[in-house]
């Protein structure tokens, strides 16, 4: 479905044609927001997770990520954002009446952590799905350690409707959008994500400072600046959470991850599911009778590739994302690079709904050549200097081999990007895409608008602590969702639901007839045949 012969503008004027346009309405939406539970001091929450929630097992909008302290609130997919954002506020809301006097951290680097122990890993049940959920973070602790995993982000997913897909490839002269072609345009996007995805953290990065608790060793520290009692910075970073200092994996690098075509992308991530490791064979076999992770290959599963994009496809019971991908193609993708907003109650604002809209139809339309190992190796490069350096007068980047200046980068990039917030005005009978596109426009042209440099700027002028203005801002969004009126969903609705995934996971619980060790067994087993 791309067209390498095709230049931008003259696919641009394909995404203006009337039909193709009109489509643009389709596109959905949902978000994925990770929070961990605190008490008043700002401490790790030591309880399990509130059984008035409902089970993190089976509730389809409130679960647990690593930790039974770190919740994942996810929302349904939207075709207008504002739905989106007003069913996450529901869920905040119904989350923090149900949660007694502790409170939700809002940033993305963790709270005041005394050791990784004080870090409880999420309890799924008695079954045999949940215990494999729980075993695969204890192999993610073992392997990495639990510090990284209290990490949260939010999660942007992202899809144009078959509708788009039909009428762009008529449009194009390239007949029926086949669900191969479909998935080989995504990843075109994906590629084109990848080479401008360092524009993400410089926009929305806001963790230029952690917490000392945080830090492994002093040697961590040696090119940081200190801020209060224990606030560890650097000058013009945006995203820590996305540097080696945070959710990063260097064990990763040499993986060869194939983001060119959807079967080799497939065949490389399962190379790397099938592939033993002789670091993490130490973790091999039980230890006083459990299992100390899924397996001893360099990854366990599909989730444990860290990567800021992902092409996916709703998995049935039991199935995994390679053989969901591989039977039905790429239905969406998930954003994964976005720190939480720490300005914002929710942890993401409408303005990034519309930005991130008018971003992902530029990477969908723009020509997208494969990349070549060194071609991906520059745009990681691009990624790093940016969450550490991305507010540093006269930062270079590397484009195609050459030095380019990060400003000028941005600049040609916004000129691309207006012409489709354009469009997306007129589809939409507004003008909120153009607005939230010139907003983010201030902020490469006026680096201090940027959450990063407002979060360090008041640091640095009060003399707080990173967690001491957290603390103070979790309170605030307790009190104000507090008053926030239920708009998407109804107290009742998120009552039943919660009861309902209760019940779900008792059944689920009664009807498992295997023995732990059977099922890993059987379950590997039978997706080493579907790899093959």
């Amino acid at each position: 479905m791309q067209q390498t012969s095709k230049s931008y503008s003259e696919r641009l004027a394909i995404l203006a044609q009337p039909e193709v346009a009109k489509s643009l309405k389709g596109i959905l939406h949902g978000i994925e927001r990770e929070a961990l539970r605190i008490e008043a001091d700002g401490s790790l929450a030591q309880t399990p997770h509130p059984q008035a929630l409902g089970s993190a097992l089976c509730h389809e909008h409130i679960t647990t990520d690593f930790s039974e302290a770190l919740m994942e609130f996810i929302t349904q997919p939207h075709e207008d954002p504002r739905q989106a954002l007003a069913q996450l506020r529901d869920i905040h809301k119904f989350v923090y009446e149900n949660i007694g006097e502790e409170r939700l951290w809002p940033l993305s680097m963790p709270c005041y952590i005394d050791c990784e122990d004080s870090i409880p890993i999420a309890d799924f049940g008695s079954s045999n799905v949940g215990k494999m959920k729980s075993l695969y973070r204890t192999g993610l602790k073992n392997r990495y350690g639990s510090m990284m995993q209290a990490i949260a982000g939010v999660h942007f997913n992202f899809s144009l409707p078959k509708s788009f897909w039909q009428a762009w490839s008529v449009a194009s002269g390239e007949g029926e959008a086949t669900q191969d072609k479909v998935s080989e345009a995504y990843f075109a996007l994906i590629r084109n994500y990848r080479r401008f995805c360092w524009l993400i953290p410089y926009l929305y990065g806001a963790s230029p400072a952690l917490c000392g608790s945080f830090l492994k060793n002093a040697n961590a520290t040696t090119d940081m600046k200190k801020l209060g009692n224990g606030t560890y910075y650097l000058p013009y970073a945006t995203s820590l959470r996305m540097s080696d200092l945070g959710y990063t994996n260097k064990a990763q690098s040499d993986l060869n991850i194939c983001y060119n075509q959807l079967d080799k992308y497939i065949s490389s991530l399962r190379k790397a599911i099938q592939t033993p490791s002789t670091d993490f064979a130490r973790y091999a076999g039980k230890k006083d009778g459990e299992y100390q992770q899924l397996n001893a290959n360099v990854l366990q599963i599909e989730n444990e590739l860290y990567s800021p994009i992902r092409p996916k496809q709703p998995t049935r019971k039991l199935e995994k994302p390679t053989d969901a991908l591989a039977s039905r193609g790429v239905s969406y993708i998930e954003v994964r690079a976005l720190d939480v907003n720490p300005f914002c109650e929710v942890g993401i604002c409408l303005n990034q709904f519309y930005f991130l809209d008018v971003l992902m139809i530029y990477c969908a339309i723009c020509p997208s050549d494969d990349l070549s190992p060194q071609a991906f190796a520059e745009t990681d490069a691009n990624l790093t200097a940016v969450v550490k350096e991305g507010r540093k007068p006269g930062l270079e980047l590397s484009r195609n081999g050459e030095k380019v200046s990060m400003q000028d980068w941005g600049l040609q990039l916004f000129e691309d990007l207006m012409p489709i917030a354009a469009i997306l005005d007129k589809v939409h009978d507004t003008d909120v895409y153009s607005k939230a596109v010139s907003a983010e426009h201030e902020k490469l042209l006026n680096p201090d608008l940027t959450p990063s440099a407002r979060m360090l700027d008041h640091l640095i002028n009060s003399g707080q602590d990173n967690g001491e203005y957290a603390l103070e801002m979790a309170v605030q969004y307790k009190k104000r969702l507090a008053q926030h009126q239920y708009s998407f969903h109804s107290e009742a609705e998120l009552q039943q639901m919660a009861g309902d995934s209760l019940v779900q996971q008792a059944e689920d619980e009664a009807a498992d007839n295997q023995n732990f060790d059977e099922f890993l067994q059987g379950y590997f087993a039978y997706n080493a045949k579907s790899c093959a």
